[in-house]
């Protein structure tokens, strides 16, 4: 068919197809009857031979007469449309005549309406409007005075609302056996010769909180391979695992919560395309490497540099891999700020590199494998040099190399290298600690997953990781660590028992429904099992959920989501957990969720 190319031209042509189909079924043949129809001749024009002075059954001319008025068109630059238009009517009648069936006889040939079988309108009705389309995005139509930059913008935002419910076992040791390391870290160093209890987690009062999510964001797209994002969250404190709110928490009263910039990067994108990759990564940005959330929490914000490459061996395998050099801690310029000799740096970092292949098995099998290797570097403690801290304030030289987030479960020891003098009353009062790791952590971590698409549309997943902290030192442990210690003394006049932790995490789980929950009714199912020693992972950036957040744990957990609308979900979620070294600490989570997309 040849169309011309003038948006005016293709909107006519259009409309014509679109009038000849309304008048067909207008007017359609009496059962039996096929062929042309007769018709009475249209309504004369104006008699100095232009627009129709009232509305016409043509709704062409409708559409000129309407551009006439609105001035868009002179009218004799309507009339010339016209006769185009009629003779692109004239052409195409032509075309489709020479596609119908044999036509009968007309009853008069000088007015008629072709049959045209619905399959050729629908043809003619896409591959018209396919042209428009496709003129309109080359030609901008329809361009609005706003800047050009808003055009390469992209905000998304997402909002979870959760109920949550904490249950204590009742056989919870209670005795003071479960400090609240970070507190201590992040607040005044904790006197061990006073007479109250160091901070303490909670591990006996059930406990229920409601609690939301918002996260708003934007993808910016920019010249020359070169892309941006940024993105704010809600979050009770600077975690890096945790953007929830809890409701009436941060002082209550309706108070105003606090906002998080959350994500702000910059990437270039050097690859080929075509399936492969190289793209390079700057700021703060989403998780860059193949895991699960034992390993790192779903809501971790790696910051610094990290490339990311992907290439195709064939149409069913490809290699991918992802390099990176990440800022753990930067020591404050001013440590220690309440003396005028300052104290050397504690800068921690994170060099991580992973390779993996993905493999297309057949049209229903399809496998993920990834073995990565994670070196923090200088992220253990380290034991000062020898000093009387007087007060509370006093800095030890290494205090800066205690963590600045933990969660729970990982081993500590003592940093300050207190002296007994008699200023202290020979280390009976004035003993202000700080505590720091007390294994280094290097982590080599094989991940696995394997889709089953077999089942209309539905998905049948397993992912499994096990990873090992190969810098520990069971040795070291059992001489300075102040936790995770067993019940038995190693001997006679021992004040703790061995050293009970481990090197090791492993998880495996499963989920089963609709890859995407797009539509109402769509829903999946999931269910897995964990085991995390004590000092396998560095406990700040793993899972914030499970067990409270942290490692020295094991236990199951199941759950399901289900599609509402394309935009709205609701979810729920059972965990079940136990502590592995020490005391016995045994936690179950409920969590209902109802989350939604913008």
């Amino acid at each position: 068919m040849t169309l011309h190319r003038h948006p005016i031209s293709l909107l006519l042509a259009l409309a014509a197809v679109q009038s000849t189909a309304i008048a067909q079924e207008e007017s359609a043949p009496p059962a039996g009857l096929t062929g042309d129809i007769p018709l009475p001749p249209p309504p004369p024009g104006a008699p100095d031979g232009g627009l129709p002075p009232s509305p016409s059954t043509n709704a062409t001319v409708n559409l000129i007469a309407a551009l006439v008025r609105k001035g868009i068109l002179t009218q004799a630059e309507a009339l010339e449309l016209i006769a185009q238009a009629e003779q692109d009517a004239m052409i195409a009648q032509a075309q489709l005549e020479a596609v119908a069936a044999p036509a009968m006889p007309a009853y008069d040939d000088s007015h008629r309406i072709p049959f045209v079988p619905q399959v050729v309108r629908d043809e003619m009705r896409d591959e018209i409007r396919q042209e428009l389309m496709a003129q309109a995005r080359t030609e901008n139509w329809g361009a609005s005075s706003a800047p050009d930059w808003t055009s390469r913008i992209i905000p998304f935002a997402d909002l979870r609302v959760r109920t949550e419910n904490l249950f204590y076992d009742s056989g919870n040791d209670t005795s003071g056996a479960f400090p609240n390391f970070n507190a201590i870290n992040t607040g005044a160093p904790f006197d061990t010769t006073g007479t109250m209890f160091s901070p303490q987690y909670n591990v006996n009062e059930d406990r229920h909180r409601l609690r939301i999510r918002a996260r708003a964001g934007a993808e910016i797209l920019l010249a020359e391979d070169f892309n941006g994002g940024f993105r704010v969250a809600t979050g009770e404190s600077n975690s890096p695992t945790s953007t929830n709110q809890t409701l009436g928490g941060s002082g209550g009263n309706f108070s105003n919560y606090a906002i998080w910039l959350d994500r702000a990067f910059l990437s270039y994108d050097a690859g080929p395309g075509d399936g492969q990759e190289l793209k390079f990564l700057f700021g703060r940005f989403d998780n860059p490497f193949f895991s699960t959330d034992v390993q790192w929490d779903e809501d971790i914000g790696f910051d610094g540099l990290a490339v990311r490459g992907r290439v195709r061996i064939n149409d069913d395998v490809h290699i991918f891999g992802t390099a990176g050099l990440f800022p753990v801690f930067n020591t404050d310029l001013n440590f220690a700020s309440n003396q005028p000799t300052k104290f050397d740096s504690d800068d921690k970092w994170l060099y991580g590199a992973q390779l993996g292949v993905d493999w297309k098995i057949d049209e229903r099998w399809s496998a993920r494998v990834g073995l990565a290797y994670y070196d923090f570097n200088n992220i253990e403690g380290r034991l000062s040099s020898a000093f009387v801290p007087l007060t509370a304030s006093d800095a030890g030289n290494t205090d800066a190399s205690r963590p600045a987030f933990a969660q729970s479960g990982i081993t500590y020891f003592p940093l300050r290298n207190i002296t007994p003098t008699a200023a202290n009353n020979f280390g009976t009062i004035n003993q202000y600690q700080y505590y720091g790791l007390a294994t280094p952590f290097r982590n080599l971590t094989l991940t696995g997953q394997i889709h089953y698409d077999g089942w209309d549309g539905y998905r049948f997943t397993s992912q499994a990781e096990i990873t090992k902290n190969i810098a520990f030192d069971r040795s070291a442990l059992n001489a300075n660590a102040v936790n995770n210690r067993g019940p038995d003394p190693d001997g006679p006049g021992s004040l703790l028992g061995s050293y009970d932790g481990g090197d090791m995490a492993w998880n495996i789980a499963f989920s089963f429904g609709r890859p995407q929950l797009e539509t109402f009714g769509d829903w999946t199912v999931t269910a897995g099992y964990r085991y995390v020693e004590s000092d396998a992972l560095v406990d700040g950036f793993t899972d914030s959920d499970f067990g409270g957040g942290g490692t020295n744990v094991k236990g199951f957990h199941i759950g399901g989501s289900f599609a509402l609308s394309p935009h709205v979900r609701t979810g729920l979620r059972w965990m079940s957990s136990d502590e592995i070294a020490g005391p016995p600490l045994k936690n179950d989570t409920l969590q209902i969720d109802l989350n939604a997309k913008f």
